[in-house]
């Protein structure tokens, strides 16, 4: 399953605890991922409302990725393909803009 083994990867790769924001999707409520959870003691997971975009940090990666891509003209889907990763790059790759991010979103942290 690719979320356990992405988690796998992140408990490999960072140290410390290692909080997850995550949504509704099914996937994160499988028995198999709730069980991984409950032995790493290392995650903590905090949930997203149903829909509430204004707290998904997410919601303001889309944001700042589409502003590099308005007004564009690719000239076929590889193109836009090409586009589209370049522009998710410079938002991962900056961490002022990741932090930006998060604190974009309404959440209450606890």
């Amino acid at each position: 399953m690719e979320v356990i083994g992405f988690l796998r990867h992140l408990l490999r790769h960072l140290r410390g605890p290692i909080v997850l924001l995550w949504d509704g999707s099914p996937i994160h409520k499988r028995v198999i991922v709730k069980e991984f959870l409950r032995q790493n003691s290392r995650l903590h997971v905090h949930r997203f409302p149903a829909y509430a975009p204004e707290v998904n940090p997410e919601e303001f990666v889309w944001t700042k990725a589409k502003g590099s891509l308005a007004n564009g003209c690719p000239k076929d889907a590889a193109d836009l393909g090409r586009r589209l990763r370049a522009a998710m790059h410079r938002v991962r790759d900056s961490q002022r803009l990741l932090r930006s991010c998060i604190h974009a979103a309404e959440l209450s942290w606890p």
